[in-house]
């Protein structure tokens, strides 16, 4: 396997299709650039699925994620397209992906996205 970054995401067999589990991933040092200002933003990335027929193979993980390291993108945007290649490449029976970005002028921001599950609450 490469070590090049890359947006592919390899995938594996469910070695327990037939059961209902969890599968949960920190990634602490995601980094994206600013599209605005083209400073690097930082996050730590949570991944929390239940895997139907496939898996993600975490060094693809690792690579895809490293492939935002020099690309601008607002955090609602790069959260969502992150759980959208996730969603395309395993197929889960349901994920949420939450980015926690660092604080930027004063300002932290969270974005929760969600697949296979009937409504998002926002906390008031």
């Amino acid at each position: 396997m490469t070590t090049t970054p890359t947006k592919h995401l390899d995938t594996f067999a469910n070695p327990k299709p037939e059961r209902d589990y969890v599968i949960r991933f920190d990634c602490p040092e995601f980094t994206c650039l600013c599209p605005k200002t083209g400073q690097p933003d930082f996050a730590v990335i949570q991944v929390e699925y239940v895997p139907d027929r496939l898996c993600v193979e975490l060094k693809s993980w690792k690579l895809y994620l490293w492939s935002y390291r020099d690309q601008g993108v607002f955090h609602e945007a790069v959260t969502n397209k992150i759980l959208d290649d996730l969603v395309a490449a395993v197929a889960p029976r349901r994920m949420r992906v939450q980015a926690v970005f660092n604080v930027r002028g004063g300002i932290t921001t969270t974005v929760v996205v969600e697949h296979g599950v009937s409504d998002v609450r926002a906390t008031p």
